[in-house]
């Protein structure tokens, strides 16, 4: 994760993923193969609009370009909070266009209740 103002901050995506575990969120938004987003262990479909990004991660791998991933804080009208992961670069965890379409429909109100 890019960080320049502070090196003692959260670098890994797993150190990341801790502290919003910590913090009650460790379930997933995921697309399933019918390009349907859904919230882990539940049978909503959302729609873009139905959801919020609260806040971005984004990771690079030192020597790999590979390693890059992308950690989405997210929250739901109904006031559920998650997060998608995805890798990004040359590959990504979900093919075609349809995910990245859908992700740039999310509205984004960055929370500051996510700088750690």
């Amino acid at each position: 994760m890019e960080n320049p103002e502070n090196i003692d901050r959260m670098t890994t995506l797993s150190q990341v993923m801790k502290t919003l575990s910590e913090r009650g969120i460790h379930r997933e938004f995921r697309m399933n193969e019918n390009c349907e987003m859904k919230f882990e262990n539940s049978d909503k479909v959302y729609q873009p609009s139905e959801l919020t990004i609260l806040k971005t991660y984004r990771f690079e791998g030192d020597s790999n370009p590979d390693d890059n991933a992308v950690l989405y804080v997210l929250k739901d009208t109904a006031g559920n909070r998650g997060m998608i992961i995805d890798s990004y670069g040359a590959d990504s965890n979900y093919p075609g266009e349809k995910f990245d379409e859908f992700l740039r429909n999310i509205p984004i109100l960055e929370s500051d209740e996510f700088n750690f």
